[in-house]
């Protein structure tokens, strides 16, 4: 079997977000898929207000698509949706305290990653990340 090669300054963010992944897995946190994340982060880290047709153009999917993400995120109380009173078919979604405080622990997991790397480098990370 060939090894496989992924490029030096490429490996060192893959390791903060594998890391973070670990890190996420082992805690009690909801296990969201990448799709359920990506809309999350939209919300959060992008001016709104944002709504579910926004939402799946930005993102490129179905509106329906976007709908059973939301489903999930606000059943963790991650997002919560508001009806339109000048158009009552259009829904905003909008942020949570919860929703909020997860993608702050998420975050503060990679930073500390992160910063751990580029204080012991990552030969040291690899061997610490082993032992755990």
């Amino acid at each position: 079997m060939e090894d496989l090669f992924i490029a030096d300054h490429t490996t060192d963010y893959l390791r903060v977000w594998k890391d973070a992944l670990i890190d996420s897995v082992r805690s009690a946190r909801p296990d969201l898929t990448n799709r359920h994340m990506a809309v999350l982060m939209i919300v959060y880290l992008e001016a709104g207000p944002h709504t579910v047709r926004g939402l799946a153009r930005r993102i490129g999917v179905a509106k329906p698509v976007i709908t059973r993400a939301l489903n999930t995120l606000a059943a963790h109380g991650f997002v919560r949706r508001k009806t339109d009173m000048s158009d009552r078919r259009n829904l905003f979604v909008q942020r949570t305290v919860a929703g909020a405080v997860f993608l702050s622990e998420i975050g503060e997991s990679i930073a500390a990653r992160a910063g751990y790397y580029e204080r012991v480098g990552t030969a040291g990370a690899d061997s610490a990340s082993a032992a755990a």
